[in-house]
């Protein structure tokens, strides 16, 4: 809790300070991003419950993403079947240098399998303590691969570090996020022999701090990587049986590649000429 407390006060902490910089926000203009994404998580504690049924946890269960990129070989024109990214942001002044984004990462989250459990708690109501003990995927896997889905609110600093001189746009620059939003599953749970694939809710929710790079090869067009890190917590994923559910929280780690596309909103930018460029004297 005490490491959850810490990164919610860098979070508010920062998007306060950079919204005092701002004196009168004004849409500008947008941008719209699409990528994939890399993802590693911590070790997992993850608590089983179904009121009678069973109460037990699954102590430090280790998990892996599945970036699923063969899926273009049998589907090519499905983008969406890899850990995908998507923006659309909103730059709030004129010099661009800072925006609000609806951030999406939809990224997979799945169990180890045959990996040797430390189990406590009760099934069935017979207590149990299990130590290094190997399941089968089918009495116990739990996977987020129709997504363990962030999705998030950011403020984002953009930092200019090159200029085309002779066209006057924005050639590259460094961007800093901070956010917060919801998490959004769809799990596969085996459990006790049993599976459900399941439906689309809102879980818990998830904190995220980000750094990258933007690269304009032309004026509207650019590409970005990215680095981020959060904290998600999971508070009511659905599992097999009626009123069954888990809980669960990480921290974790993406790498994010997109390509995007900015669209202006300042009639006076687009019509100003560049610098040094001539103009004409009024007959």
């Amino acid at each position: 809790m005490r490491r959850l407390a810490l990164l919610a006060l860098v979070l508010s902490g920062g998007i306060s300070t950079q919204a005092q910089l701002i004196k009168k926000p004004v849409l500008t203009g947008m941008y719209l991003q699409w990528g994939y994404n890399r993802d590693v998580y911590s070790r997992s504690d993850m608590h089983f419950i179904n009121g009678s049924k069973y109460n037990f946890t699954a102590h430090k269960v280790k998990a892996k993403d599945k970036p699923d990129f063969s899926g273009f070989l049998t589907n090519p024109l499905d983008i969406t079947i890899p850990q995908n990214s998507f923006r659309i942001g909103f730059y709030l002044n004129k010099k661009k240098t800072h925006s609000i984004e609806l951030n999406y990462d939809h990224t997979k989250y799945v169990l180890v399998d045959y990996q040797p459990y430390d189990i406590t708690g009760q099934i069935n109501g017979q207590q149990v303590n299990w130590q290094d003990t190997v399941l089968h995927p089918t009495y116990l896997h739990v996977e987020h691969t129709n997504g363990a889905n962030f999705w998030m609110i950011n403020y984002v600093g953009h930092h200019e570090l090159l200029r085309h001189k002779k066209k006057d746009y924005r050639r590259a620059s460094l961007l800093y996020k901070a956010g917060a939003g919801l998490v959004i599953p769809r799990s596969d749970i085996y459990l006790m022999g049993k599976r459900l694939d399941n439906e689309f809710h809102v879980a818990g929710y998830v904190l995220g701090l980000e750094g990258g790079a933007r690269y304009y090869p032309f004026r509207n067009f650019f590409a970005e990587v990215n680095v981020k890190g959060g904290f998600a917590n999971y508070l009511n994923v659905l599992t097999v049986g009626d009123g069954g559910k888990i809980k669960h929280n990480f921290w974790y780690g993406e790498i994010i590649g997109l390509i995007g596309y900015d669209i202006n909103f300042d009639k006076d930018a687009r019509r100003r000429k560049p610098r040094g460029a001539a103009v004409a004297d009024k007959p």
